[in-house]
């Protein structure tokens, strides 16, 4: 990591840069895929697949029997895991349902709103260097919960047409059947066009690599709602003396291995707690399975020596993904934070918590969006319609203001639907 002690602003700024992508050429690709799609439906999907996933598939859709089966081939620790989590998320996202609330804004006039699920919803879940059936939880239980009709969810397979058995067990658990052997660009323009087998959407859900997130944007022009534009993962850890170097040194290296393209940024007031972490980002390094990937991303991160007065600037511009605050004035911190997808507050708050069992989301905004996205919850999946019922009496309270503000406008068909109405009262 490149570390920055005592930077002025414009150092700082160019620490805090986040590797950037070539998007035009993305594009063009996933316009490519997109066209083909459009063209010629599952033939283009199952080429694409055997061109990126090197497998053969006749069917895409997963059957019924390998949905049951999954589960005789995880461990028995592990589904007990899943459950735990599952339970954990369905608590916390089933609180987040609103009550319809019906108010009277003057006599006769009554308002309401009321949520509706997303009819047609998209989950798209990664499963290339490491499947993430978490994701299966996160995604899947909301969309449940919030009465959504169809869930429809892609993933990529291996060489064999194989899917991780724990995303298969994670995804039958919760009662999603429409499971398709799909990854990548192909995956979003299924989903967003349809094909003969593989439903079109009205809403694409999900993290994943540079191509799917373009891939996601592709489909917002084309006029499908998307969750985010999520991207690589990403951590910002704020501390002072009194955090533990081991502790912190694991979060950043929790997220470094996600991938090459992933980003983590070490922020501190203490020069030697500085050092004491670089130390243990070594050692700590050379013990994991995926280190070449933690490495490569270290080499696009950053650690920040700064003055207390700084920190919060410091995170609100950088609006992280993932916010870990490990200081002796944690709450001070909390009360100042404007960006942030998610937040974990003190020593034994591990970003991995969130990321698996807490209960929390853990799709959220990358790339500094958390400046004006939030992460995933239930109203992600849930529309809001507005009703309303005027009474005789409530025309007449009414009607007057309506008919001057529709003259005012100049739209007299608005002020006659009321005259009209006031005259039959008459």
């Amino acid at each position: 990591m490149k570390q920055y002690v005592f930077p002025d602003t414009a150092t700082l700024k160019r620490a805090l840069q986040r590797p950037v992508l070539d998007q035009a050429n993305l594009e063009s690709t996933v316009k490519a895929v997109f066209d083909d799609i459009r063209t010629n439906g599952d033939q283009a999907v199952r080429e694409y697949t055997l061109r990126f996933d090197k497998a053969s598939l006749t069917n895409l859709r997963v059957s019924e029997e390998e949905l049951r089966e999954a589960g005789n081939k995880i461990t028995e620790e592990l589904k007990k895991a899943i459950q735990t989590a599952a339970a954990n998320i369905q608590k916390f996202h089933a609180a987040q349902k609103d009550d319809t609330i019906r108010i009277e804004t003057m006599p006769g006039v009554s308002c309401w709103r009321t949520s509706v699920g997303i009819e047609k919803v998209g989950l798209y879940i990664p499963g290339g260097t490491a499947p993430l059936f978490s994701t299966v939880l996160m995604l899947g239980i909301p969309a449940i919960l919030a009465g959504c009709k169809k869930v429809v969810l892609c993933t990529p397979c291996d060489s064999k047409g194989d899917i991780n058995p724990a995303i298969l067990y994670t995804a039958d658990l919760i009662g999603i059947r429409e499971v398709f052997k799909v990854g990548g660009i192909q995956a979003i323009a299924a989903m967003t066009l349809g094909t003969e087998t593989i439903p079109n959407v009205y809403k694409l859900f999900g993290p994943g690599n540079q191509y799917v997130t373009a891939a996601k944007q592709y489909a917002q022009k084309l006029g499908l709602a998307i969750d985010m534009p999520a991207g690589p993962s990403e951590v910002m850890v704020v501390a002072d003396y009194t955090a533990k170097p081991e502790f912190i040194a694991a979060d950043l290296l929790s997220q470094a291995e996600h991938g090459a393209d992933s980003q983590v940024v070490f922020v501190t007031t203490d020069p030697q707690l500085a050092h004491k972490v670089e130390e243990q980002l070594a050692i700590q390094l050379q013990q994991l399975p995926r280190k070449e990937l933690a490495a490569l991303a270290l080499e696009n991160s950053s650690t920040l020596v700064v003055q207390r007065p700084e920190l919060l600037p410091v995170i609100n511009e950088y609006a992280p993904e993932h916010l870990i605050l490990q200081t002796s004035f944690n709450e001070e911190l909390i009360e100042g934070v404007l960006n942030a997808g998610s937040v974990f507050i003190g020593n034994y708050t591990p970003e991995s918590a969130g990321d698996y069992a807490s209960g929390t989301n853990h799709t959220l905004p990358t790339n500094g969006y958390a400046r004006q996205y939030s992460g995933v919850s239930l109203d992600s999946f849930i529309k809001k319609i507005t009703f309303q019922n005027i009474t005789e009496e409530g025309i007449r309270n009414i009607g007057k203001t309506i008919e001057e503000m529709a003259i005012a406008e100049g739209l007299d068909a608005h002020r006659n639907a009321v005259s009209i109405r006031l005259k039959d009262l008459s």
